[in-house]
Protein backbone atom coordinates (compact mmCIF):
# COMPACT_ATOMS: atom_id res chain seq x y z
CA UNK A 1 0.00 0.00 0.00
CA UNK A 2 1.39 3.48 -0.84
CA UNK A 3 2.17 5.55 1.90
CA UNK A 4 2.37 8.61 -0.48
CA UNK A 5 2.65 9.83 -3.79
CA UNK A 6 4.95 12.20 -5.23
CA UNK A 7 3.65 13.63 -9.00
CA UNK A 8 6.14 15.98 -11.04
CA UNK A 9 4.45 17.92 -14.35
CA UNK A 10 6.45 18.04 -17.52
CA UNK A 11 5.63 20.16 -20.57
CA UNK A 12 7.37 20.44 -23.67
CA UNK A 13 9.18 23.01 -24.72
CA UNK A 14 10.84 22.23 -27.94
CA UNK A 15 12.05 19.18 -28.81
CA UNK A 16 13.45 17.18 -26.33
CA UNK A 17 13.47 19.96 -23.68
CA UNK A 18 10.93 19.98 -21.24
CA UNK A 19 10.49 21.94 -18.25
CA UNK A 20 9.99 20.38 -14.77
CA UNK A 21 6.62 21.20 -12.51
CA UNK A 22 7.82 19.85 -8.61
CA UNK A 23 4.81 22.44 -7.48
CA UNK A 24 4.93 24.10 -3.94
CA UNK A 25 7.76 25.71 -3.73
CA UNK A 26 10.30 23.60 -5.44
CA UNK A 27 11.89 26.23 -8.21
CA UNK A 28 11.00 24.28 -11.75
CA UNK A 29 14.15 22.73 -13.89
CA UNK A 30 14.56 22.06 -17.35
CA UNK A 31 15.52 18.66 -18.63
CA UNK A 32 17.35 17.84 -22.03
CA UNK A 33 18.67 15.49 -23.87
CA UNK A 34 22.49 16.45 -25.09
CA UNK A 35 23.37 17.20 -28.87
CA UNK A 36 22.73 15.66 -31.59
CA UNK A 37 19.14 14.73 -30.18
CA UNK A 38 18.83 17.46 -27.44
CA UNK A 39 20.15 20.87 -26.87
CA UNK A 40 21.52 20.08 -23.32
CA UNK A 41 19.78 23.17 -22.29
CA UNK A 42 19.53 20.78 -18.82
CA UNK A 43 20.32 17.68 -17.20
CA UNK A 44 19.44 14.53 -19.06
CA UNK A 45 16.83 11.57 -17.64
CA UNK A 46 20.39 9.74 -17.05
CA UNK A 47 21.95 12.56 -15.40
CA UNK A 48 18.54 13.41 -13.38
CA UNK A 49 18.57 9.22 -12.31
CA UNK A 50 22.07 9.52 -10.70
CA UNK A 51 21.33 12.60 -9.09
CA UNK A 52 18.22 11.24 -7.18
CA UNK A 53 20.42 8.03 -6.61
CA UNK A 54 23.65 10.18 -5.26
CA UNK A 55 21.07 12.70 -3.19
CA UNK A 56 19.12 10.08 -1.68
CA UNK A 57 22.35 8.37 -0.29
CA UNK A 58 24.26 11.22 0.72
CA UNK A 59 21.18 11.79 2.85
CA UNK A 60 20.50 8.59 3.90
CA UNK A 61 24.46 8.32 5.24
CA UNK A 62 23.37 11.70 6.97
CA UNK A 63 20.54 10.56 8.53
CA UNK A 64 22.40 7.22 10.17
CA UNK A 65 24.98 9.22 11.48
CA UNK A 66 22.59 11.97 12.98
CA UNK A 67 21.23 9.23 14.85
CA UNK A 68 24.10 8.60 16.75
CA UNK A 69 24.40 12.02 17.23
CA UNK A 70 27.30 12.39 14.88
CA UNK A 71 28.66 15.45 12.17
CA UNK A 72 30.37 14.52 9.34
CA UNK A 73 29.67 17.31 6.91
CA UNK A 74 30.30 18.51 4.56
CA UNK A 75 29.05 14.99 2.74
CA UNK A 76 30.03 15.01 -0.86
CA UNK A 77 29.37 12.37 -3.66
CA UNK A 78 29.85 11.41 -7.01
CA UNK A 79 27.64 9.21 -9.07
CA UNK A 80 28.80 7.46 -12.31
CA UNK A 81 26.30 5.94 -14.84
CA UNK A 82 27.13 3.59 -17.27
CA UNK A 83 25.12 3.82 -20.56
CA UNK A 84 25.52 0.95 -23.14
CA UNK A 85 23.40 -1.32 -25.46
CA UNK A 86 21.45 -4.41 -24.10
CA UNK A 87 21.03 -7.55 -25.96
CA UNK A 88 18.44 -5.95 -28.31
CA UNK A 89 20.74 -3.06 -28.80
CA UNK A 90 18.82 -0.22 -27.16
CA UNK A 91 20.63 1.75 -24.73
CA UNK A 92 20.02 1.82 -21.31
CA UNK A 93 21.46 2.69 -17.93
CA UNK A 94 23.56 -0.73 -17.54
CA UNK A 95 25.12 0.38 -13.72
CA UNK A 96 25.90 2.62 -11.57
CA UNK A 97 29.30 3.50 -9.19
CA UNK A 98 28.17 6.43 -6.32
CA UNK A 99 31.39 7.23 -4.16
CA UNK A 100 30.64 9.07 -1.09
CA UNK A 101 33.01 11.03 0.58
CA UNK A 102 32.57 11.97 4.42
CA UNK A 103 33.62 15.80 5.61
CA UNK A 104 36.00 14.85 8.50
CA UNK A 105 38.30 11.87 9.33
CA UNK A 106 36.42 8.37 10.31
CA UNK A 107 38.14 8.71 13.77
CA UNK A 108 36.01 11.42 14.70
CA UNK A 109 32.91 9.36 14.35
CA UNK A 110 31.38 6.80 16.48
CA UNK A 111 29.14 4.19 15.90
CA UNK A 112 30.46 5.10 11.97
CA UNK A 113 30.34 1.08 11.43
CA UNK A 114 26.91 0.56 12.10
CA UNK A 115 25.59 3.52 10.08
CA UNK A 116 27.43 2.46 6.95
CA UNK A 117 26.17 -1.23 7.78
CA UNK A 118 22.71 0.31 7.09
CA UNK A 119 22.26 3.29 5.67
CA UNK A 120 21.81 1.60 2.40
CA UNK A 121 18.65 -0.24 3.14
CA UNK A 122 16.59 3.17 4.07
CA UNK A 123 17.79 4.84 0.61
CA UNK A 124 13.86 4.74 -0.57
CA UNK A 125 15.52 5.96 -4.55
CA UNK A 126 18.79 3.49 -4.57
CA UNK A 127 16.56 0.38 -3.19
CA UNK A 128 14.52 0.96 -5.68
CA UNK A 129 16.47 1.47 -8.45
CA UNK A 130 19.14 -1.22 -7.65
CA UNK A 131 16.01 -4.07 -7.78
CA UNK A 132 16.35 -3.35 -12.02
CA UNK A 133 20.01 -1.63 -12.86
CA UNK A 134 23.09 -2.59 -10.25
CA UNK A 135 24.28 0.24 -8.03
CA UNK A 136 27.27 -0.18 -5.90
CA UNK A 137 28.31 2.47 -3.54
CA UNK A 138 31.71 3.33 -1.92
CA UNK A 139 32.26 5.23 1.09
CA UNK A 140 35.68 7.07 1.91
CA UNK A 141 36.30 10.11 4.87
CA UNK A 142 38.17 13.18 3.90
CA UNK A 143 41.95 11.82 3.94
CA UNK A 144 40.82 9.34 1.52
CA UNK A 145 40.31 6.33 3.49
CA UNK A 146 37.55 3.51 1.93
CA UNK A 147 35.25 2.60 4.87
CA UNK A 148 33.08 0.62 2.30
Amino acid sequence: MSESQVTVHLQQQQDYRFQIEFGATVPDLIGDEPPPLGGGAGPSPVQLLAAAVGNCLTDSLLFALRKYKQAPEPLAGDVTAEVGRNAEGRLRVLGMLAVLRLGVPAAQLQHLDRALSQFEAFCTVTQSVSAGIPVEVQVFDVEGTRLK
